[in-house]
């Protein structure tokens, strides 16, 4: 959860106190909003809680692959491998 008292500051701020940030993104695990003019420019956080980060991604990505091939299935958009391999051979001229 972000606290906007502590997790949004000025990148000013930031770069003046670098080394506290640090400590505090790494002890709190929460990242840190960096503003320039009062806008939201760049996030930091914490190597360990960005790895989680994509790793979760990247485990919300997979399943949605596997959602779209399973609902190609339903709708009838797919064919037996053994069928595609064998007009993709002839198509190429390839033999096995």
């Amino acid at each position: 959860m972000l606290n906007i008292s502590t997790d949004i500051q000025p990148l000013t701020t930031f770069r003046r106190r670098s080394s506290e940030f640090l400590k505090q993104i790494k002890k709190s695990k929460r990242p840190v909003v960096l503003t320039v003019n009062g806008k939201a420019a760049a996030v930091i956080q914490d190597a360990e809680a960005y790895q989680r980060l994509l790793d979760i991604a990247a485990r919300a990505d997979a399943r949605e692959g596997i959602r779209q091939g399973l609902e190609d299935v339903r709708k009838g958009r797919s064919r037996p491998a053994e069928e595609f391999f064998k007009e993709f051979e002839a198509k190429y001229g390839l033999s096995r």
